[in-house]
């Protein structure tokens, strides 16, 4: 049987926060139809497919259904989202801060493939929750640098 893991809920009140969430987040995948921008609520909200890198340090490969919001968000804008594909699913691959006039500034969401999707926020306000189910991944998820062979 496999042992499960405890469902990870995180908050993020600063940039350094934030790199916590965004290193648990690496590689999710997440769907463009799970994602809203929800402006009477100053709220963005999206649900992903995370995938366990500390369940991959005990040897096992799983993703569990996590969803991520961040609040006091002011306005959203991206690069290379394409809004009218509701089918396209983008690989996360991290969430960084961007400062402003303190304690505002940017969250920029950046996905493989150039995707990327900026909040504009008042200051830094993020949860996170792995809300479901969780199953094995069929691959773990790997990186080319360069010219690096990709790895198998």
């Amino acid at each position: 049987m496999m042992k499960t893991a405890a469902p990870l809920k995180l908050m993020a009140l600063d940039e350094d926060d934030l790199a916590v969430v965004s290193a648990h987040l690496q590689d999710a995948l997440a769907p463009t139809r799970d994602m809203a921008w929800l402006p009477r609520e100053k709220r963005f909200a999206l649900l992903v497919s995370r995938f366990d890198w500390e369940a991959m340090e005990r040897g096992r490969r799983e993703r569990a259904c996590t969803g991520l919001h961040f609040d006091r968000v002011t306005g959203v804008s991206s690069v290379r989202f394409d809004r009218d594909n509701r089918d396209a699913i983008l690989n996360l691959l991290a969430i960084r801060f961007e400062p402003g006039e303190a304690p505002a500034g940017h969250i920029v969401l950046t996905f493989s493939g150039g995707v990327a999707i900026r909040l504009a926020v008042e200051c830094v306000e993020a949860q996170m929750r792995d809300m479901g189910p969780r199953w094995r991944a069929g691959c773990c998820p790997g990186h080319q640098l360069g010219d690096e062979a990709p790895p198998r």
